[in-house]
C-alpha cells in the first residue's frame, strides 16, 4: 500500500478513536479510586495505600506490555497488534466493572496497563508509515489531540454514573472500536519488511549501539516533563493548593485539576501538531512547548494566596503546553528505521511514564527532607526540565525524513 495523502483517513481514525478509550481508562482509574474501593470495603489510609498498590500493578502492565506489544509490533505487523491491545483493555475494562474483591482489581488493572501500553505506540507507526511525510505530522496530531479528550469524557461520565457503569462504558466504546477493523490496511512500509532478511524488533539492539541508544534515552528524556506534571503537580493539586503550600482561597478538587488541565492538553496537541507541520520542524515545536512550559510553570510556583478559580486555570493552561506529548511520540517513531519503529514508539511513552516512579520517588524524598511539598517540585523540575530541552536541542530533525529504511547491526 502506498502512502497516502488524505489527512482523515481510516488509520489516522481508528488509531485516534483507540488513544481515545486508552486515556479514558488511563485516567478513569485515578478518577474512581476512592469510590470503588470503598465499595470494596476499604477506610481510611487503606484507600491511599491500596489505590498506589493498584497503579504500580497498572504501571508493571504498561511496562511489560510497551516492550511485548513494540516487539510483536514489528515482528507480528501494526495491524494485529493493534487491535489486539484494543481487545485487551477493552476486555479488562468490563470485567473491572465486575470485581467483588481486591485481587480481582490487582488483576484487571494489571491486564488493563498490559493492553494500554501498545496503542499508541503501535497506533502512530501505523499511522507516520501510511501517511506521506509531508502529512504524517498532522495524522499523528488528531490522533494525540482526540485521544487526550478521553480524560475529559472520564471525569464527565465518573461525575454522572456508578464507577462500575464507567468502565463498562469504556469497554463498550473499544469493542464497538474493533469493529472497524474490516476497513484497516497493513503499512506498505512493514510489509516490505517481511520479505527481506532484516531482524525485525530486536529489543536489545537498542542498546549494543552507541549512537543509537543515546538517541533513544534522548527521546525517553524530552518526554518525562510530561509526567512529572501529571504526577506531581496535577495528581496532588489539593495538596498543593493547602494551607502548607500555596494556601489558595477555595476548595480545589483532584478530579477537576485532572479535567482541566487534558482540556488543555488536547488543545494543546493539536496547536503543537500544527506548529509542528507549519514550520516544518519537530525539534522547533518541541522546544517551544517546552520553553513555554518552564515560563508557565514560574507563574505556578508564584501563585501563592491566589483563588482557586485562578489555579485552576493555570493547571488548564499548563496543558497547553504540556500537549507537546503528539509530536514527542511522532519524533520517536521518526528517529528509528521500519524494523524497530513499532518497537521504539510504544516503549518510549510507556518508559517516560514508568521514569513517573523515580520522579515521584525522588520529589517524595525531598519534601520529606528539608525542601517542603514546593521546594521538592521545583528542584525536581528544573532537573527535567532541563534533561528534556537539552535533549530536544541534539536529537535529530526529523521532519522531512523518509521513514522507509532499516536499522542494521
Amino acid at each position: 500500500m502506498t502512502s497516502t495523502h488524505k489527512i482523515f483517513n481510516v488509520a489516522v481514525i481508528v488509531a485516534a478513536l483507540g488513544y481515545f478509550v486508552d486515556v479514558y481508562d488511563l485516567i478513569l482509574f485515578s478518577i474512581v479510586r476512592v469510590a470503588s474501593l470503598k465499595d470494596l470495603g476499604l477506610v481510611g489510609d487503606e484507600l491511599t495505600n491500596t489505590g498506589i498498590n493498584l497503579l504500580n500493578v497498572q504501571m508493571i502492565g504498561m511496562l511489560l506490555g510497551g516492550i511485548i506489544w513494540g516487539i510483536l509490533g514489528d515482528k507480528r505487523g501494526r495491524l494485529s497488534v493493534l487491535f489486539l491491545t484494543i481487545l485487551m483493555y477493552s476486555l479488562a475494562n468490563i470485567l473491572n466493572g465486575m470485581v467483588t474483591n481486591l485481587p480481582q482489581y490487582y488483576l484487571c488493572r494489571f491486564f488493563a496497563g498490559l493492553g494500554l501500553a501498545g496503542e499508541l505506540g503501535v497506533g502512530i507507526t501505523l499511522v507516520s508509515e501510511v501517511m506521506s511525510k509531508e502529512t504524517r505530522g498532522y495524522g499523528t496530531t488528531i490522533v494525540s489531540s482526540i485521544g487526550i479528550a478521553g480524560a475529559v469524557i472520564g471525569f464527565l461520565v465518573a461525575e454522572q454514573f456508578n464507577w462500575r457503569v464507567a468502565y463498562y462504558f469504556g469497554g463498550g466504546m473499544g469493542i464497538m472500536l474493533l469493529a472497524l477493523r474490516v476497513l484497516m490496511y497493513e503499512s506498505g512500509m512493514y510489509a516490505k519488511t517481511k520479505v527481506s532478511n532484516v531482524k525485525r524488533g530486536n529489543f536489545m539492539s537498542l542498546f549494543n549501539n552507541k549512537k543509537r541508544f543515546v538517541k533513544y534515552i534522548k527521546c525517553i528524556l524530552i518526554g518525562v516533563p510530561v509526567w512529572y506534571i501529571i504526577g506531581i503537580l496535577v495528581t496532588l493539586a489539593p495538596e498543593f493548593a493547602s494551607e502548607k503550600a500555596f494556601s489558595i482561597k477555595g476548595d480545589v478538587l483532584a478530579g477537576k485539576a485532572v479535567m482541566y488541565h487534558y482540556i488543555g492538553a488536547s488543545i494543546g496537541a493539536f496547536l503543537t501538531g500544527v506548529y509542528s507541520q507549519y514550520v516544518k520542524s519537530r525539534k522547533k515545536a518541541l522546544l517551544y512547548s517546552l520553553i513555554s512550559l518552564s515560563i508557565i510553570l514560574v507563574a505556578f510556583f508564584l501563585s501563592s494566596g491566589s483563588t482557586n478559580v485562578w489555579f485552576y486555570f493555570l493547571l488548564l493552561i499548563l496543558g497547553i503546553p504540556n500537549g507537546y506529548w503528539s509530536v514527542f511520540v511522532t519524533t520517536a517513531s521518526e528517529q528509528f528505521g521500519t524494523n524497530l519503529r513499532a518497537t521504539v514508539t510504544t516503549t518510549v511513552p510507556n518508559f517516560v511514564r514508568g521514569a513517573t516512579v523515580a520522579v515521584t520517588t525522588t520529589f517524595n524524598y525531598l519534601k520529606a527532607d528539608t525542601f517542603g511539598i514546593v521546594g521538592a517540585a521545583i528542584a525536581v523540575g528544573v532537573v527535567v526540565m532541563a534533561l528534556a530541552i537539552y535533549s530536544a536541542v541534539t536529537i535529530e530533525e526529523t521532519y522531512h525524513k523518509d521513514l522507509d529504511y532499516y536499522e542494521v547491526g
